[in-house]
């Protein structure tokens, strides 16, 4: 199983009614400029230690799980409203670190949460790293009725019970899942990850730590135009990390390409972009060291 180099510290912070679980590698210090990691969807902050582990600045890094994933605790909920991952970052910063700007490093949802608190809070920024945080295909306002009305449905399959989330036997069958859904992920980091990303209940079974309510869609439109105010806002320098392969393709097909996200970036004042190869989505998980490398080499760039 993989040994991690750097030992994680394991605490929860009161937030917004949610105990709120941060892992933390090394000890914050007045004056320097942390690491925030945040995690995509459906899955946890620990899933950021092959990266931290590649780091090779010992710097402060802090990634929490976001509420209704990994050990963050709160009250229940049968849908999840996106801006509250913005405010629930908003009120972490706060608790762990008051003063001066963060370095904030986002993949997937947490790429577009980083994105978009950076349009917010631009001065909480020193540098921001999107990792395949593209977003979501454009809507029109003639699709509304017909989200609602899907919204509602899905509610009631939730409290049918039809949307559960799988159960395992094991912590090897969560690892053959982690590994069927991403074949580039080695037998050593699939095991140590299951362990990470479900626990055993009373029964014996190991669950995956997010909840089924995250399957919802979302009764809300992903709205363009706002995205692209919020981008424009960002003061930060960002970096854009992308897969050699096309994530977007495998998802939505020709309903959003990575064409219109290029177009979307342009939006942002001071871009860059670089490509991983030999990676999927999971790039961080793929190719740690080089994702690591790209990292560092930019939060320490002086132009």
């Amino acid at each position: 199983m993989y040994q991690p180099r750097r030992a994680a510290r394991s605490h929860f912070i009161p937030i917004r009614h949610h105990r709120y679980h941060v892992q933390q590698w090394g000890e914050l210090t007045a004056g320097e400029v942390p690491v925030v990691l945040l995690h995509g969807w459906m899955d946890v902050a620990a899933s950021w230690q092959f990266v931290v582990d590649a780091f090779e600045q010992d710097r402060p890094v802090i990634a929490p799980d976001w509420r209704g994933f990994g050990l963050t605790e709160g009250p229940a909920a049968d849908s999840f409203w996106f801006p509250d991952y913005l405010a629930d970052l908003d009120f972490l910063l706060d608790a762990l670190v008051p003063h001066g700007p963060v370095d904030l490093v986002g993949h997937s949802m947490g790429g577009m949460v980083a994105m978009l608190y950076g349009g917010a809070r631009p001065e909480r920024i020193r540098r921001l790293v999107n990792l395949e945080g593209f977003g979501l295909a454009e809507t029109r306002p003639s699709q509304a009725p017909g989200r609602y009305a899907r919204w509602m449905d899905e509610l009631k399959a939730l409290h049918r019970g039809d949307m559960e989330l799988k159960p395992y036997d094991s912590a090897d069958g969560v690892a053959e899942r982690l590994s069927r859904t991403n074949p580039r992920l080695s037998a050593d980091k699939a095991q140590w990850l299951a362990r990470q990303w479900a626990r055993p209940g009373d029964d014996g079974r190991w669950r995956i730590l997010g909840q089924a309510a995250h399957k919802v869609i979302s009764a809300q439109l992903f709205r363009v135009d706002e995205t692209l105010e919020s981008y424009r806002r960002i003061q930060a320098p960002v970096l854009w990390v992308q897969s050699a392969e096309d994530s977007l393709k495998g998802w939505w097909r020709d309903q959003f390409t990575q064409a219109e996200f290029q177009q979307r970036l342009r939006a942002v004042p001071n871009a860059r972009q670089a490509v991983v190869d030999g990676c999927g989505h999971m790039l961080h998980h793929d190719q740690p060291t080089r994702v690591a490398q790209l990292i560092e080499t930019f939060f320490t760039d002086q132009q």
